[in-house]
């Protein structure tokens, strides 16, 4: 007998390694999927520097290139966090 099962978004971001995150930023709520790793490294950053993840993230957001997308921002934020680390 074949069994099924139905796989839904929410599974599948479980799968894939990713965890997501929202937030508010200038006045719109958005979602970020990254790595725990990734989420781990911006949050050791905002702690370091007396930020909330939400303000380091909003900070990101605002300096980041329009084109560039913010989840990929975010994770060149850790990775040049861990280089000065």
């Amino acid at each position: 007998m074949l069994y099924t099962t139905a796989i839904t978004w929410d599974d599948a971001w479980r799968m894939s390694g990713l965890i997501k995150r929202s937030f508010s930023l200038a006045g719109h709520r958005t979602s970020v999927a990254l790595e725990a790793e990734f989420w781990d490294a911006l949050a050791a950053m905002a702690a370091a520097e007396g930020l909330s993840l939400s303000a380091l993230v909003a900070r990101s957001d605002a300096a980041r290139d329009p084109d560039r997308p913010l989840a990929s921002a975010l994770r060149v934020a850790a990775l040049g966090a861990k280089k000065i680390a």
